[in-house]
């Protein structure tokens, strides 16, 4: 049991990496061009107000790569910080608890990019073909030298 999971881990670290990506861009989306709800319900944050429309134009960018598997890694830090700001200078003042000041979106977001930038992008990402060894992404490495070694 434990085997198949280890050879499914890249598989599942780039699918999170997907789903994860892709809600982040849409949450870009929305506040840079109104779509899907727009920002606070409706319509879209006017270009260059701060930090609004810059965070947006992180979530669309970052949240794309990540989708892609490029620059996973950079980007997911740059995503990290832009919510662990958006935390702290939005929500945190408001209340203690992320329950409480409705940061839970931006702590989540940033602590699941905080876990990609060390993790990597898993399987199927574009970061593959650029890399040295180009046939396996470092998720598949990394699911090798964590499976338990059993000597009889």
């Amino acid at each position: 049991m434990h085997t198949r999971l280890n050879q499914a881990q890249p598989y599942a670290l780039g699918l999170f990496r997907v789903v994860v990506g892709l809600l982040f861009a849409c949450h870009g989306a929305a506040s840079l061009f109104g779509v899907l709800g727009g920002a606070m319900g409706g319509g879209s944050i006017p270009a260059g107000t701060w930090p609004g429309w810059y965070a947006a134009v992180i979530q669309l960018v970052g949240g794309s790569l990540v989708v892609l598997g490029l620059g996973t890694r950079t980007a997911a830090l740059i995503s990290s910080g832009s919510m662990a700001y958006a935390y702290f200078k939005v929500h945190q003042p408001e209340a203690l608890f992320p329950l409480q000041n409705g940061g839970e979106p931006s702590a989540v977001f940033c602590w699941v990019f905080l876990l990609l930038v060390f993790t990597g992008p898993g399987a199927l990402a574009l970061d593959r073909l650029f890399s040295r060894g180009g046939a396996e992404s470092d998720g598949e490495d990394r699911a090798r030298e964590q499976a338990p070694a059993v000597t009889v």
